[in-house]
């Protein structure tokens, strides 16, 4: 089990420097995304699952304003962080999607991912949730990491699975969702299924 410093210092590392992919970097949100951050959260396709239907810019203000990533890792929280594509002489760095963590206790998370619709089907979400898994249970040592998806959401479904997350729960209609009652499946990791002997 690592130190508490250790893991002060990983949780600190993410908010200072960010997580790098071989073709992303996972860090906290800028002020400069809000305007690709709204655009793909507005699509339908991409609303579809979640919990918004309409989403503004001044959401995404409300969204960005609201989290204090000083308080990153604090248990009770949630915290946004972006999925930006590698800069390079041809193109520029760009916003591709976002990751949710739902620091839940001390050694429980929740995660979630949205990518937005032109770079669905790349892998982008399965590199970059990869990336946060090694460092939610290698780095800051994390006991349990869970998803809830709707049960129609076959690709998150999918992705879950090839992740090795291992579905514990299915709940029947738990969930008023868009005008309807909905199900939702509960995905789970353990560290040490992460970690493997």
């Amino acid at each position: 089990m690592a130190s508490t410093l250790a893991i002060s210092n990983a949780l600190h590392h993410i908010v200072n420097h960010g997580l790098t992919t071989q073709r992303f970097t996972l860090r906290p949100f800028q002020r400069a995304d809000l305007d690709a951050f709204t655009a793909y959260r507005a699509d339908p396709k991409v609303a579809k699952y979640q919990s918004w239907s309409d989403y503004s810019y001044s959401d995404a203000v409300a969204l960005f304003e609201n989290m204090d990533y000083a308080q990153f890792g604090a248990a009770e929280t949630w915290f946004q962080l972006a999925i930006v594509s590698a800069a390079s002489a041809e193109t520029p760095a760009t916003l591709v999607g976002d990751l949710a963590l739902h620091f839940i206790d001390e050694q429980q998370m929740e995660i979630g991912f949205t990518i937005a619709p032109e770079y669905q089907g790349q892998q982008v979400a399965f590199e970059a949730v990869s990336a946060l898994l090694d460092y939610l249970f290698v780095e800051v040592d994390k006991h349990r990491v869970i998803a809830i998806t709707d049960t129609q959401n076959l690709a998150s479904c999918r992705l879950l699975e090839k992740l090795g997350f291992r579905r514990e729960a299915h709940y029947v209609k738990n969930i008023f969702f868009k005008g309807a009652w909905g199900d939702e499946y509960l995905y789970a990791m353990l560290r040490e299924d992460y970690i493997a002997p």
